[in-house]
């Protein structure tokens, strides 16, 4: 028996199922306007919803408020679905109302995205609803970009930047024991072996520096101050600070490249 899950006050233990042929029939009689059939098909894929939104159960969002704005995807997916197209209607409806739940987490944001980009990316969106309905599947970014006569790169850069944030503890799979985060698929471009090996080899090259010279280096690339600065700290002059630290990084491009 199913627990009682109480969304927006519906009862998601008794929702209603569609089959194919049922969802079809509804489809089309909800096009000629029979808005007992809108009604019914609306209750029926209150499942899809709730499927989609348990996607987004990790961003720390009221399920009510998901269910609400995920209601409103289902509704425009409705509406705007062709039933010659040959597709399911599951396959269009989840993109749809992905597509408004996202909408509703960037619009309530509290990462701000520069005017411009963000008009691109309602530009983009638009355009992305139009070719699924034309299309019957979302478009990859190339087709958008190539319907709004616009860059790829500036269609991509809109649609990163009112991508709602992922935590790096979110988990993106489980097989029963310990879940695999975000953060587990990030490497460290700081442990890599060519870092490992060029510190190696910087640190080689060091020790054929004098102290001094070492100095200079420490004083102008570890602690960033100027040549100016770096002389008043060791009691000679710019000029010599100059010579001696051109002569310093010269001597490791050579003990580095040998």
């Amino acid at each position: 028996m199913q627990a009682k899950v109480e969304i927006c006050g519906v009862n998601t233990a008794k929702l209603s199922t569609l089959k194919p042929g049922e969802t079809e029939d509804l489809l089309r009689r909800s096009r000629a306007g029979d808005r007992e059939a809108r009604q019914k098909l609306i209750e029926g894929n209150l499942r899809l919803v709730l499927s989609v939104i348990q996607r987004f159960s990790s961003r720390g969002e009221n399920p009510d408020d998901l269910f609400q704005v995920g209601c409103v995807g289902l509704l425009k997916a409705i509406q705007n679905f062709d039933p010659n197209l040959d597709v399911k209607f599951s396959t269009y409806g989840v993109p749809m109302i992905c597509g408004e739940i996202r909408r509703y987490l960037r619009d309530n944001s509290t990462i701000r995205v520069s005017r411009s980009v963000r008009d691109t990316a309602y530009r983009v969106l638009q355009c992305k609803e139009r070719l699924l309905a034309e299309l019957g599947r979302e478009a990859t970014l190339e087709e958008l970009a190539k319907a709004m006569n616009l860059p790829l790169s500036a269609v991509s850069e809109a649609m990163d930047a009112i991508s709602a944030p992922v935590s790096l503890y979110e988990p993106v799979h489980s097989d029963g024991g310990d879940p695999l985060l975000v953060m587990d698929q990030i490497s460290d471009p700081r442990n890599s072996d060519e870092r490992w090996l060029e510190q190696l080899a910087l640190k080689d090259a060091m020790a054929s520096l004098e102290e001094r010279e070492k100095n200079i280096l420490a004083l102008r690339y570890y602690d960033g101050k100027t040549q100016v600065e770096v002389a008043r700290a060791i009691g000679i002059s710019q000029a010599q600070v100059s010579r001696l630290e051109k002569g310093a990084l010269n001597r490791l491009r050579r003990e580095i490249v040998s």
